[in-house]
């Protein structure tokens, strides 16, 4: 069996405060009670932006709307990437092809009507409760108001976005059966995320583009070493283990897996000082790196439909808290995420790199404590997930991509700052 984490003594308090909702709205209430008004959380305050209260909020929202990790995922993205288009925009004064086309706004109201409009399209019920948090800010500064007429633009153009991303459209593909193949939890066989291939994503240009080869043939010697590799922590689990499975497990009722990475962020923000255009830009390209890897790790998972463990020797239990997903094994969307957070991150706070690797290499280590993956569903969630941050990052990098304003018309050769 693998060695431990040697991070998991340190992180793991950090990890298992994170399980609940992370970001109460209110001080002093329940984060899954969002019955009173919405406010910023307390570290945007102290740090004077607006995004960090923004991201928190979603948090919550996600937590108290019990949204699936696949739902959260992209819900996040959009909110990230309409915070960063929208102070783009304000701060540049709405420019088009160089000339000026209305006064610049002040990057708390950008933020605030982008974020209003794309969480009021995701959470209708809340419409009341974000409007009048944004009605809370808009004493912050003068430029607020164009800035937040600026940002609900941005947003709707988002939300538009969205409405036709595919990311409502079924599955209604074929889940084969045979040996070594996936069994559903569910009668009739159902699939969580089998739409997921077929949505449209930030960056990728295709959901195959960076798709893992087969993993080991069932039966091989390959797949046995491995599948035994979990039967003996299965058998043999100890309670640190459990702890670090049941910290990671990110599941319903919480900000989910995304959610926690943003939550990273948030802090390293705090810690080092980001402008509200650079934290922008970190929420914007981790969300929506993290989304084009989900789409990447589901691609693969409904083109090798692999077995889980559990399913391959009845013996291995699993963790209750962590439970049994009903998806195939190959490969872990946890690490799928997790890598391409932690690339994103370690670009950003590169003096942080050790910090962010050994948190990727516990989340990987956590599902097979866990009982419901193998190493090598860990291993090539891992490149996978890199290989989208990779990709990713060059193409922000390049001035030319969905988080560059206009960046359609090419002419523009306008790069982010």
């Amino acid at each position: 069996m693998r060695p431990r984490s040697t991070l998991s003594r340190r992180w793991l308090p950090a990890v298992a405060a994170l399980v609940a909702p992370i970001l109460a709205c209110q001080p002093d209430a329940d984060p899954t009670s969002l019955t009173a008004p919405l406010v910023v959380s307390r570290s945007a305050v102290a740090e004077e932006l607006a995004s960090p209260g923004w991201q928190g909020t979603a948090a919550t929202l996600v937590a108290e709307a019990n949204l699936p990790a696949v739902v959260s995922t992209r819900a996040y993205s959009l909110l990230g990437v309409a915070q960063y288009l929208a102070v783009q925009r304000a701060e540049d004064g709405n420019r088009d092809d160089g000339r000026e086309v209305g006064p610049r706004g002040s990057d708390h109201g950008a933020v605030a009507g982008a974020s209003a409009v794309v969480l009021t399209y995701l959470f209708p019920l809340k419409t009341q409760a974000l409007e009048d948090m944004v009605k809370a800010q808009r004493g912050a500064g003068p430029g607020f108001a164009r800035g937040e007429v600026i940002g609900r633009a941005v947003g709707a153009e988002i939300v538009a976005r969205a409405g036709t991303d595919g990311f409502a459209t079924p599955f209604t593909g074929t889940i084969p059966v045979g040996s070594g193949l996936w069994t559903s939890n569910t009668a009739p066989a159902t699939v969580a995320g089998g739409q997921l291939p077929g949505v449209r994503p930030w960056f990728l240009t295709s959901a195959s583009q960076f798709r893992p080869g087969r993993p080991p043939a069932f039966g091989s010697a390959r797949f046995l070493a491995a599948l035994a590799e979990i039967r003996n922590i299965s058998d043999t689990r100890t309670g640190e283990q459990v702890q670090i499975a049941t910290g990671w497990a990110q599941g319903v009722g919480t900000a989910t897996t995304a959610g926690f990475w943003l939550q990273v962020a948030t802090d390293a923000i705090n810690s080092h000082g980001l402008s509200e255009r650079q934290a922008t830009h970190l929420y914007a390209l981790l969300s929506a790196s993290m989304f084009d890897a989900q789409i990447g790790c589901w691609d693969a998972k409904e083109t090798y439909w692999f077995i889980r463990p559990w399913q391959a020797d009845p013996g291995i239990t699993v963790v209750a808290a962590v439970g049994k997903p009903n998806h195939p094994s190959y490969p872990s969307g946890h690490s799928c995420l997790s890598s391409s957070a932690g690339a994103v991150l370690s670009a950003f706070f590169p003096k942080d790199r050790k910090q962010f690797g050994a948190m990727v290499t516990e989340a990987g280590m956590s599902r097979m404590y866990g009982g419901i993956h193998y190493a090598f569903d860990i291993e090539a969630g891992q490149r996978l997930g890199r290989s989208v941050a990779g990709f990713a990052m060059r193409a922000d990098k390049s001035g030319r991509s969905v988080l560059t304003p206009n960046h359609d018309q090419e002419s523009h050769g306008r790069k982010p700052r």
